[in-house]
């Protein structure tokens, strides 16, 4: 599973491409903070989230989690995995939402959530790649998913022809 995190300061506009995803078709929401589906009141609560004296500028968390394409997982699976990858990261308390994609071959979801507390403290984000690394393989392993990165056994029964050699 290969996550993808970017940051940004325009809420609206990494929620609106997610629901206007799903206006169209390509995608639907597998989980909401408490109060509404809509657009406008996911919006209003999230914003509500964020206190008036925050200086942080990138407030939005957005994620998308890729699992291999030949995965097929339910959407309680999905949620799931969404749940432990958010709390596992540290922001497991924020408010977030949980996107399915099915507008390409391979499904995947996204996530939207804040990068601020409600006290408006920065979520700590030292090394979040890494550990955001670490985290999809433990779920990888704990759900039986194919792992994005070859496993040793995978590395040692390729073929010469797939091996990496140094560069001199």
């Amino acid at each position: 599973m290969i996550a993808k995190i970017s940051s940004s300061e325009n809420l609206a506009g990494a929620l609106g491409y997610n629901f206007k995803k799903g206006v169209s078709g390509g995608a639907s929401v597998l989980l909401a903070p408490e109060g509404g589906y809509t657009m406008e009141e996911v919006l209003s609560d999230m914003q509500a989230a964020i206190p008036k004296k925050c200086r942080t500028k990138n407030v939005v968390f957005h994620c998308s989690l890729n699992p291999h394409p030949d995965e097929k997982l339910s959407d309680e699976q999905l949620t799931q995995i969404a749940q432990e990858y958010m709390q596992a990261l540290g922001y497991g308390e924020q408010p977030y939402i949980v996107f399915k994609h099915n507008d390409i071959e391979r499904e995947h979801i996204h996530i939207v959530s804040l990068r601020v507390n409600s006290a408006g403290e920065k979520i700590n984000d030292k090394f979040e790649n890494r550990r955001s690394k670490r985290i999809t393989d433990l779920l990888e392993r704990k759900y039986g998913l194919i792992p994005s990165t070859p496993t040793k056994e995978q590395r040692t029964n390729a073929p010469a022809s797939q091996e990496h050699l140094p560069l001199d």
